[in-house]
């Protein structure tokens, strides 16, 4: 029998100490080489760097990415500003559609706006109801501040506001004064109105001339009296003439102070509506400064302001009707200026 078969696990034993071994050496070895084979680090620049090629361009990028940016606008030939890059029209004409538009030279896109004034103030003309959009939200369109000469991206500069002034409605209020017997200077009076309201002044207190009436509930010290004459009128119906007394009357409403009414004495009830007068109130609503839900009165002759609210009454309500109602203001070159506006 040969000594390995004798020997044979000692072999084997010997066999496996030397693997053993040899991994092991194998194993420090390559531990040894992880940083040169899989570099965390970078040591160098460019080619020499074996963690990453071409670091310093990585490095500028970096550095560029967090410098500043300064647009520094382009001139052409002709000195005219460049503010975009396209490659395409911007804009064309609405009768040619395949015809490009330069705003500078061309034709006005939205006459009679020219093309130079969306460029001053920045607006985009490439809509078709660029003219009638509201880019600073005042109320007026674009083309109403181009014709006012006004600066359509401040809410603050608009054109005059009368402009924006609707007459919504006449709530007027209609009135009979009808004077009665006559005392010793004096009259009885009797007032009626389209509110039901009635008032007298009776032959216990004797309306004299020169003296306010009523001293109690409605229209109290309205009127007063200022004397009466007596005229010959013709009588249409049997065309005879006859004497007739006219009593005048002065408002003192402070709208009305000084307004003179001849009425004449005792006319019969036939004769009511003409002898109708008339206090009237219009109800107006602002279209601008995003007051556009809200209503509010103005009795005529009297003053207000625009937007209603503000310190300055600028305005004078001087005549109001059915139909319409007839505005004074200064204008903004310090003329006084008078509009109707009609209702609705």
């Amino acid at each position: 029998m040969s000594w390995f078969s004798k020997n044979y696990e000692k072999a084997a034993l010997g066999g496996a100490a030397v693997v053993a071994l040899g991994l092991a050496y194998l194993g420090w070895s390559k531990v040894s080489n992880v940083e040169n084979d899989f570099a965390t680090a970078l040591k160098d620049s460019g080619n020499n760097n074996p963690a990453v090629a071409d670091k310093d361009l990585v490095d500028k990028a970096l550095a560029s990415l967090g410098a500043p940016r300064v647009w520094d606008q382009g001139e052409t030939a002709n000195n005219r500003p460049v503010n975009l890059f396209t490659g395409i029209p911007l804009f064309v004409s609405r009768n040619a559609p395949n015809k490009g538009i330069d705003l500078v030279t061309g034709e006005p896109v939205h006459p009679p706006i020219p093309n130079q004034w969306w460029l001053q103030y920045r607006l985009d003309p490439g809509f078709a109801d660029s003219p009638q959009r509201d880019a600073d939200e005042d109320g007026f369109s674009n083309l109403e501040e181009f014709e006012a000469k006004t600066d359509p991206t401040d809410a603050k500069k608009f054109p005059e506001l009368v402009a924006k002034l609707k007459y919504s409605k006449d709530e007027s209020l209609v009135w009979i004064l009808r004077p009665g017997f006559e005392s010793e200077g004096g009259f009885t009076f009797t007032y009626e109105d389209s509110n039901r309201q009635v008032n007298r002044a009776s032959a216990a207190a004797v309306v004299m001339p020169g003296t306010l009436f009523f001293t109690e509930g409605v229209m109290k010290n309205r009127f007063k009296l200022l004397g009466s004459e007596v005229r010959q009128v013709m009588n249409p119906r049997t065309n005879v003439e006859g004497p007739v007394t006219f009593v005048r009357i002065e408002d003192q409403r402070a709208n009305k102070k000084g307004t003179i009414y001849e009425i004449q004495a005792q006319f019969k009830e036939e004769l009511k509506n003409d002898h109708r007068h008339f206090d009237r109130t219009a109800v107006l609503r602002l279209d601008a400064l995003g007051k556009e839900s809200e209503e509010f009165k103005i009795e005529e002759n009297t003053t207000f302001s625009l937007p209603n609210g503000s310190d300055k009454k600028d305005y004078l309500l001087k005549s109001v009707t059915p139909e319409a109602i007839e505005v004074e203001y200064t204008g903004a070159d310090g003329t006084k200026k008078t509009v109707q506006i009609p209702k609705g």
